[in-house]
């Protein structure tokens, strides 16, 4: 949500957690609290404060839960905020995030329902850590793919929000739950748009396709793949293996981003020089039948 305050100053607030994907209680409470964050940058604005959501079981053991909370607190700091309180609750799966406050300046936040026909669709992270997490939980995910997803929703989407405010883009989202699929047919309804996406340029985590052919596949993926259904026009060889990986639900995955073909170069600079991950052109934006995607190769 965004609250203004005056004319200078809006307030941007979010929540977000979720149960352990990982087995690391320090990596878990760093990934949660990154996720949380993401849609305030995801909007363009500045985080400046946050509370802990935890839910605890007592048997846990405060050793564990030390451990998620300082994984939340490196997060907080590397973000330049501050933790300021929070609340936890006794419950028997174990549970925690933050709710974050930011600010941004109002009529300059970035939206999700503002992409232009002739933008072009830059991606911040690689996909697939639904699939490498529900390997993981199923004990099949090599130990490669799984740091390289840990490092992944570990790392903030902190430079993505610093290059699209210095460049100036026409809309962006976060990719979490509903997918790359879901969140770029979101993000093209909003607007009125459709989009095209090539397959090949898109970035994947190691070990994706081969867990995917394996049957790694989460419930929130299923769903997102039912919904999904007369969105997507997919051009001959595109498999339902491609197809799934595509729509795999995401947790604190990075930023989707519309900007003008002509300040597309001028982006992937500054999201090199602010070292996202990846800084890569994966399609582009349409006119047509608002939140249709055709995916090709």
């Amino acid at each position: 949500a965004i609250y203004r305050i005056d004319d200078r100053v809006a307030l941007v607030l979010t929540n977000d957690f979720f149960a352990p994907i990982v087995d690391d209680p320090f990596d878990y409470g760093r990934i949660a609290a990154a996720n949380a964050l993401s849609d305030i940058y995801a909007v363009g604005g500045r985080p400046i404060t946050a509370l802990n959501i935890a839910a605890f079981p007592r048997e846990l053991g405060p050793d564990v839960i030390a451990k998620i909370l300082e994984g939340g607190q490196v997060k907080a700091e590397e973000a330049g905020i501050l933790i300021i309180g929070g609340h936890t609750v006794d419950d028997k799966e174990p549970k925690y995030g933050l709710a974050v406050t930011g600010i941004v300046t109002p009529g300059e936040q970035i939206t999700n329902a503002n992409a232009q026909p002739g933008d072009v669709l830059i991606l911040t992270k690689a996909i697939g850590s639904g699939v490498i997490t529900t390997a993981g939980k199923a004990g099949t995910a090599p130990e490669e793919s799984i740091q390289a997803a840990v490092d992944s929703m570990a790392t903030l989407n902190k430079g993505a929000a610093d290059a699209m405010i210095e460049v100036g883009v026409n809309a962006a989202t976060d990719v979490t739950g509903f997918g790359l699929l879901g969140h770029l047919s979101q993000m093209m309804k909003a607007s009125g748009t459709s989009a095209a996406m090539n397959w090949s340029q898109i970035p994947l985590l190691p070990g994706v396709l081969e867990l995917a052919k394996a049957g790694s596949v989460s419930g929130g993926t299923a769903r997102n793949m039912e919904a999904l259904a007369g969105l997507v026009n997919r051009e001959d060889g595109i498999s339902d293996i491609e197809f799934m990986v595509l729509a795999d639900a995401q947790t604190s995955g990075g930023m989707l981003i519309s900007v003008p073909e002509e300040r597309s170069a001028s982006l992937v600079k500054s999201l090199v020089a602010n070292e996202t991950l990846h800084s890569v052109i994966i399609g582009k934006v349409f006119e047509g039948d608002p939140g249709i995607i055709t995916i090709w190769k």
